[in-house]
């Protein structure tokens, strides 16, 4: 029987061993897709105590903590760090088989030597421990990043974000670089005309210019576009439920964009088309600079209004939606293709119906320019654990090149989060460790250990050109 959180975890023959131990492990980190606060490792922060790096902003937490019946004063409450913590040491013992079993062990073990299971009896120990190391200089913001072998991290930035942090960042040359990412969702978001416009003003602020015509905002997001770039922005990101992809003329987006700027409701229609038009510019913004374009697609986000309300976005309110992608995508993706505008892309599903539909239609549009130009993205947010990793890497392996992946990411707004770097792969070296026992794949470590690099590592640094 295997001691839990061996050095053979997730490595089920002495092939994966090999693969992970003498390859994938020593590989540093590129975290192209992130939500860590710049502003955070702008001021190279130090974390209060154990409660503030790990449970503040961690939905995955949170929802498990509710699904335990804790009441909410104990998520995002009132109650004070150590009680929180408390109500998350009892919740722990219910999570086995649940991801976050293993990634708060993994966490616990990597970053602070700890290798006692988490529980009521234990909570104690560890918290003080753990808010202890948490005062030592190597814990820091940047010191983490260094620690775990980071070599760029792409946070996810609106066009309005004055961008002050990595602009100081920048400057002064820090050792890891971290640079911008382009996520324009709210200049696309017209359901309400109120939120809209106030947007709207907020980013022609950062802008210096006015926005009164469709013109006019296209002006505004090119110069916030540039600005990115200037600070080394590489990727833009779209978060959206489906591909918009409805034809539409410049007129008609013109009279659309005039009716919500008065502040006039648009039909559902309407929304459609007027989106569609935006999302065909910011790929034409992107194709023109050489950047990668990213869609998350597939999530059915703030199903709960009441909570919506009492708490805002990205609370742990979200879930996996139905929506039928396919033809949309392939709209979208054949109208780029057709103008010659099409830049490397990386497509990632929530719904796991979807893996086969993703990983197939990147096949479509990928040409002789560029290795895997059309990616089928990591495993994304509920899919982001071992069984979804595995479905991820098997589809993709059957329908496309998993020697040109591009690998993980760490999606997420948590300094202890680097070892899903780790899960991944050992994940991956599992799988192709089983193929080579089964006598499936040849017993090549020169073949498989240059393969497992290039994924962990090299084909993102060339795909990025970082």
């Amino acid at each position: 029987m295997k001691k839990f959180l061996d050095d053979s975890f997730l490595l089920d023959s002495d092939t994966a061993g090999r693969l992970y131990h003498e390859h994938a492990e020593k590989m540093p980190i590129i975290d192209y897709h992130c939500h860590l606060p710049p502003r955070e490792i702008a001021e190279n922060k130090k974390f209060e105590n154990l409660t503030k790096i790990w449970l503040e902003g961690d939905h995955y937490k949170w929802r498990a903590m509710r699904t335990n019946g804790i009441d909410e004063h104990f998520i995002t409450g009132k109650a004070s760090d150590y009680e929180k913590f408390l109500k998350w040491s009892e919740t722990v013992p219910y999570t086995v088989r649940n991801p976050l079993y293993h990634w708060t062990h993994l966490e616990l073990k990597r970053y602070f030597g700890i290798d006692r299971i988490l529980n009521p009896e234990s909570a104690r120990e560890i918290y003080h421990k753990c808010t202890e190391r948490l005062q030592q200089e190597d814990f820091s913001a940047r010191n983490i990043l260094k620690k775990f072998n980071v070599e760029v991290v792409c946070t996810t930035d609106d066009p309005a974000d004055q961008l002050e942090n990595h602009e100081m960042l920048n400057a002064e040359g820090f050792a890891v670089r971290i640079l911008p990412t382009f996520r324009p969702d709210k200049s696309m978001q017209v359901e309400n005309p109120t939120v809209y416009n106030e947007y709207l003003d907020r980013l022609a602020r950062a802008a210096d210019s006015e926005i009164t015509d469709l013109p006019s905002l296209y002006d505004v997001l090119k110069k916030r576009h540039d600005f990115f770039e200037s600070l080394g922005c590489r990727l833009s990101d779209h978060g959206i439920e489906e591909v918009y992809s409805e034809e539409i003329m410049d007129k008609e987006a013109e009279e659309i964009f005039g009716r919500i700027r008065k502040g006039t409701p648009l039909t559902n229609e309407e929304q459609l088309k007027f989106k569609s038009a935006m999302l065909l510019f910011f790929a034409e913004l992107d194709y023109d600079s050489g950047w990668t374009q990213q869609y998350h697609i597939g999530a059915l986000r703030n199903n709960n209004s009441r909570m919506l309300e009492a708490l805002g976005p990205d609370s742990g309110f979200d879930s996996i939606g139905d929506a039928n992608i396919g033809q949309s995508l392939s709209r979208f993706l054949d109208s780029l293709d057709r103008k010659n505008i099409l830049a490397k892309t990386i497509l990632y599903n929530v719904n796991p119906r979807d893996n086969y539909l993703v990983g197939s239609m990147a096949g479509n549009f990928n040409e002789g320019s560029f290795p895997g130009k059309i990616q089928f993205g990591a495993g994304w947010w509920f899919l982001d654990q071992k069984e979804g990793m595995e479905w991820q890497i098997n589809a993709l392996s059957n329908l496309g090149l998993l020697s040109r992946f591009v690998g993980m990411t760490t999606d997420s707004r948590s300094f202890l989060s680097y070892t899903r770097h780790e899960y991944f792969r050992r994940i991956l070296c599992n799988l192709v460790g089983m193929d080579v026992e089964k006598g499936l794949i040849p017993n090549d470590f020169t073949l498989l250990g240059k393969m497992i690099e290039d994924i962990c590592y090299f084909n993102a640094r060339k795909y990025f050109a970082f």
